[in-house]
C-alpha cells in the first residue's frame, strides 16, 4: 500500500442517502431509539479528519479485497476524480472500538491507493 499519485476528492458534507444507510447498520447493533440518536448526532457533527490506517485499526475490521463489487465501484469513482462522501463513524467506548456506520467500502477503496490518506469523517 504505497502512496499513489491519485488525488482523492471529497464532498464537503455527507450525502443525504448515507444517513438511512447508517441507521440501517446501526439498528443491527443498537436498539432503534439509540440508533436514531446516533444518526441525529451524526447529522449535526462537524467534519473531522483521520488517516485511513488509523480508522482501520480502531474499527478492528478487515480490509475488503479489491474484487469486492462496491470497493471496485468506489475505486472507479476515485480514478475518475469523483468526490466521495465523508465517512460516518460512531465511537463504541464500551467496547473500545470504532463503528463505521457508513463508508466501509469507500475506506477500503481509499486504503488501496494510500493507507496514509486523510479521510473526512463525521464522528460521534
Amino acid at each position: 500500500m504505497g502512496k499513489s499519485n491519485v488525488k482523492i476528492k471529497w464532498l464537503n458534507e455527507s450525502e443525504e442517502h448515507d444517513y438511512p444507510a447508517a441507521l440501517s447498520y446501526l439498528s443491527l447493533l443498537y436498539l432503534p431509539k439509540v440508533a436514531e440518536e446516533h444518526v441525529a448526532k451524526l447529522k449535526r457533527a462537524r467534519i473531522s479528519q483521520f488517516k485511513a490506517k488509523d480508522i482501520f485499526r480502531a474499527s478492528h475490521l478487515p480490509l475488503l479485497g479489491l474484487s469486492n463489487y462496491h470497493v471496485k465501484q468506489d475505486k472507479k469513482k476515485i480514478a475518475s476524480r469523483e468526490r466521495l462522501s465523508p465517512l460516518l463513524l460512531v465511537r463504541d467506548s464500551e467496547n473500545s472500538t470504532l463503528i463505521i456506520a457508513d463508508g466501509y467500502h469507500r475506506l477500503c477503496a481509499v486504503y488501496a491507493y494510500d493507507e496514509d490518506a486523510v479521510i473526512p469523517c463525521k464522528i460521534v
